[in-house]
């Protein structure tokens, strides 16, 4: 029986073979964020039959909740991590080379102010490093008055200029589809909302997992000769079960989502926040304004979907008001907001959470691999290492070479999908692979238009609700598209339309659509929108 759809895993004849006691599975991996995705992909390239779990949807935590950008981590010179930089990087000129339209590069003006440390010669020689570890040249110093005529409303008051310099945008929880969408392709099988409840053991050693159906609370036990631990910020609690030490210290980052026509920019400003000195960000994406980020411990239970505090609201307002006060900017203007837990590697001391390192770390215990930490620019580097962690019981396999491009290419030109705007034609490439040219061949003139003010097109909801494993209304507005985070009302106004397609392509009847856009507007409000007072 074949468990394959057209893009994405079927989850109910997975589901099926799995209760048949299909054995043979080389790996199981649980957690289907970038790193667990790119753990499939490395295995389904190197003939190794993987199966990815992943409790909620695909992405659902850090992975659709970081700050969207695929940068080298310019601030990581300073605390000497230079091969980390070199490494993020090298990284970033390939992504950006394979999926143009999925990474994309975006100016950074980073303000210089008098007394401010790093001033314009220490920066200079920061940035003439970091373009060189990336191997280009792209930086360069703005003087005041050009800040002034590039960034309209922007405070002058001890301004002295900005450095410019590139990084890349992103949007992660696609970035998460697509190498999933290669992982299935080479092989893989990757399926949402089931459950790794515990390990399997034989004589201490892990040899399997007990796998639970989140919907019809249905247990089956998979046996496997590997069992890779991509939790990210959940990672200890599945590595307690061979072995007691706690590694992960999670960290809280929150964003604000504002209407481009408040804050109108078209490249990325960074600051030093006033207050600590910490620096934010304000930059475009998806046709909004984002200012990011907070980085605080996270005490809160991690099964329940974090959500930026009152505190952090006012702490990233006050960056934005410290450098455009002419905006007065307020929490009735703010379209939504997110936070995320990263899941960096706790040092021995308590150190700021600001300094802590943000490289990953990879442990075998007894069989089990656990992988955390790191940064998305770098997930291939990672899931190659957690590849080589598993070797001992994969053999031959975890060693073999495998193609080193993060993506294939997919075979496609902009001219292909017969549009008139190749620049969108180039983002549905990025963002689908091959599966652009169906996407827009099977919808209607209609379903084409953008939606609103976005890049969007309800011919990708009607895609991903028919190809991408979509099981609730959430995993459709708020990770295949980022339509919830970016339209008023979290895309009260598409209701209507999306009603529709769900109906056709995912035959919810009109109590299904009840139930699930009651869930979906609970999550966006307490979730997605402002905190409680």
């Amino acid at each position: 029986m074949s468990v394959q759809s057209t893009t994405f895993t079927d989850r109910q004849a997975l589901w099926k073979t799995l209760q048949q006691g299909d054995s043979g599975w080389d790996m199981v991996i649980v957690g289907g964020g970038i790193i667990g995705a790119g753990v499939l992909r490395e295995a389904a390239r190197r003939g190794i039959k993987a199966l990815l779990v992943e409790q909620q949807d695909f992405a659902s935590g850090t992975s659709s909740r970081s700050s969207k950008m695929v940068h080298g981590g310019l601030r990581y010179i300073s605390h000497g991590d230079i091969k980390l930089t070199k490494d993020s990087l090298r990284e970033r000129e390939r992504l950006l080379q394979e999926v143009p339209g999925l990474i994309d590069r975006m100016g950074y003006f980073f303000t210089l102010k008098k007394g401010q440390f790093p001033g314009r010669f220490v920066f200079s020689m920061l940035l003439a490093l970091y373009d060189w570890l990336a191997g280009i040249k792209n930086h360069r110093y703005f003087n005041k008055d050009s800040i002034q005529q590039q960034f309209s409303g922007i405070n002058s008051h001890g301004l002295k200029g900005a450095m410019y310099y590139t990084d890349t945008v992103t949007d992660d929880a696609r970035l998460v589809l697509r190498v999933l969408q290669d992982a299935t392709e080479a092989g893989g099988v990757a399926v949402n909302y089931m459950k790794v409840e515990s390990l399997l053991k034989t004589e201490g050693r892990v040899t399997g997992v007990v796998i639970k159906n989140i919907h019809s609370a249905e247990h089956v036990e998979i046996q496997c000769k590997s069992v890779v631990n991509a939790t990210g910020a959940w990672a200890d609690r599945l590595r307690n079960e061979v072995n007691s030490e706690k590694r992960i210290r999670p960290l809280r980052g929150s964003h604000l989502v504002l209407p481009m026509a408040k804050l109108p920019i078209d490249d990325a400003l960074t600051l030093f926040h006033p207050v600590d000195k910490r620096p934010v960000f304000i930059f475009p994406w998806e046709g909004t304004t984002v200012v990011g980020t907070t980085d605080l411990d996270h005490s809160e239970d991690l099964d329940e979907e974090p959500v930026i505090s009152k505190q952090e609201l006012e702490y990233l307002l006050e960056a934005v008001a410290a450098l455009f006060p002419q905006h007065s900017l307020s929490r009735d203007d703010i379209i939504s907001t997110w936070s995320g837990v990263r899941p960096v590697i706790g040092s021995d001391d308590a150190r700021d959470p600001s300094k802590e390192r943000r490289d990953h770390a990879v442990w075998n215990d007894n069989g089990l691999v656990t992988v955390s930490g790191g940064k998305l620019t770098t997930f291939r580097l990672i899931a190659l290492d957690a590849i080589a962690a598993a070797a001992e019981t994969l053999g031959k396999k975890a060693v073999l070479e495998s193609d080193d491009s993060i993506f294939k290419a997919p075979g496609i030109t902009t001219n292909e999908l017969n549009i008139e705007d190749k620049q969108w034609a180039r983002r549905l490439i990025g963002r689908y692979g091959k599966h652009a040219k169906a996407l827009i061949a099977e919808a209607s003139d209609a379903e084409r238009l953008p939606i609103e003010n976005t890049a969007f097109c309800l011919a990708e909801c009607r895609w991903a609700a028919r190809n991408e494993s979509v099981v609730h209304l959430d995993d459709l507005m708020l990770r295949r598209t980022r339509l919830g985070s970016i339209l008023k009302s979290g895309g009260e106004s598409l209701f209507p339309a999306i009603e529709k397609i769900c109906a056709q392509e995912l035959d919810w009847n009109a109590e299904v659509w009840k139930n699930e856009l009651a869930r979906y507007q609970e999550i966006w409000r307490t979730r997605y929108y402002l905190p409680r007072a």
